[in-house]
């Protein structure tokens, strides 16, 4: 089979959707305390490796092809890509993959500082096969959502062109979910330690999480003209959102901030992913819009309502995939001059199927990721003891530090816990221990 421009354009999509991953280690990077920034990263790092390894062996064939009550696909139809010899359909599965991967990776910055990375690296391939697959196969794999799926067929085809549902919507309430299981920081809301240690990287997460944006939209257009149109949505919607976000920072906090101008960004592509296919440019300005204001004044909440959602997944992610998701209904553009948003003379039709997707995603991902979570934090735990968080994640878990302040060396020990807890480092102590053996055991050492 020749190699087509359409095979390239997919192949070079998916190398921009997989450039996104360590772009949110970036972006979630800096938004940590200096001691956690490494464990930060690593979570999206392991999410690479884990996913990538589970959608070779079975997650490509649960979330496509022949399945069950419409619900998953067969892990073993496709098992380990047998079968599956065309390059069209290679290059399909690389691209689905790096949106699994993204998905559960943009869970983590919710529980940052405070998760065990063993209980990590359990949870990463247990909810891609047991939530993210099934939502997967739901929406896109021909499930309960599509044409020929129940709830298609009662209330129309639910549309999500890039994944606000499957993405946005069950990353976020699975966030919500590990936070409310795992419990708040130490101090949260009240360390002022707590900020962002390093806000050059967040914007540079944010600028590389933008630009493989253009891939993960637009990598399954299939005509140039609907490619120009996402392109255009892609670029519209995070540039209003931005200034939605900061305009409502300088309303209610005095000044706009880089912080809140790199998270708007983010709150507009969102807000942006399922309906970049399906709405004008006018439309992804004021979708764009909304989505900054909401989710600028959602992030807030966290701190009233008492849950440390640490780098606000829940205020962004969920929120704006909502606002995204739900918007269609009233802005889609009709297909062929046919249905169409409420604002499009579509009426309600539109309305009710994305409200039902919406709903169904969060339902779905509540109560697996709860059941997940659960299992975990009650038999290995998921999180850290007081101890490995007061010194830090990064040298408790990993036994390397960010940074390296002063000339102590301090960050390349092997046994940094041990150190810094007890204030004296395994060398002081066997010296110390010397020195208090009989002078017949020192003379001999000596010799």
């Amino acid at each position: 089979m020749e190699l087509t421009a359409g095979h390239v354009w997919l192949m070079i999509a998916a190398a921009l959707v997989l450039f996104m991953t360590p772009g949110l280690a970036f972006f979630y990077g800096g938004m940590t305390r200096a001691k956690a920034a490494l464990n930060m990263m690593m979570m999206s790092f392991i999410s690479i490796g884990m996913v990538g390894v589970v959608w070779v062996l079975w997650g490509a064939s649960m979330s496509s092809g022949e399945g069950f009550f419409q619900i998953v696909g067969n892990p073993f139809a496709t098992f380990g890509l047998e079968g599956i010899t065309s390059p069209d359909g290679l290059i399909k599965v690389g691209y689905a993959a790096t949106f699994a991967i993204i998905t559960v990776a943009l869970i983590s910055g919710a529980i940052a500082d405070r998760a065990k990375f063993g209980a990590w690296t359990v949870f990463v391939p247990v909810w891609v096969t047991l939530v993210y697959c099934p939502l997967a196969y739901m929406i896109w794999g021909g499930g309960l959502f599509g044409p020929e799926g129940a709830i298609g067929q009662a209330l129309g085809p639910a549309i999500d062109f890039a994944g606000g549902t499957v993405v946005h919507i069950n990353a976020g309430v699975a966030a919500l979910i590990l936070v409310l299981i795992i419990g708040n920081r130490r101090g949260f809301g009240k360390d002022p330690n707590h900020r962002p240690h390093n806000i050059p990287f967040v914007m540079l997460g944010a600028a590389i999480l933008w630009f493989g944006w253009f891939g993960f939209n637009a990598g399954a257009a299939t005509t140039a003209e609907q490619g120009g149109l996402i392109w255009i949505n892609t670029l519209a919607a995070p540039a209003a959102a931005m200034l939605g976000w900061l305009v409502t920072e300088r309303i209610r906090d005095g000044h706009p901030t880089s912080l809140g101008a790199a998270s708007g960004v983010v709150a507009g592509l969102v807000a942006i992913t399922p309906a970049c296919a399906n709405v004008s440019p006018v439309g992804a300005l004021g979708l764009g819009v909304v989505a900054g204001v909401a989710s600028a004044l959602a992030v807030g909440l966290k701190f009233r309502w008492g849950f440390d959602d640490s780098l606000d997944v829940v205020g962004v992610h969920l929120v704006s995939g909502i606002i995204g998701t739900v918007a269609l209904g009233f802005i889609a553009l009709p297909t062929d001059g046919v249905g169409g948003g409420l604002f499009y003379g579509g009426g309600l039709t539109q309305l009710w199927a994305q409200l039902a997707a919406a709903g169904i995603a969060i339902a779905y991902s509540a109560i697996l990721t709860l059941i997940i979570a659960l299992a975990i934090h009650k038999t290995m735990g998921f999180r850290v003891s007081q101890e490995q968080e007061t010194v830090g994640v990064d040298l408790s878990l990993h036994a390397e530090t960010a940074y390296e302040f002063g000339v102590g060396g301090q960050g390349g020990s092997f046994q940094p816990l041990h150190e810094l807890i007890t204030g004296k480092s395994p060398a002081s102590e066997l010296s110390a221990a010397k020195t208090t053996q009989p002078a017949a055991g020192k003379e001999s050492v000596e010799a």
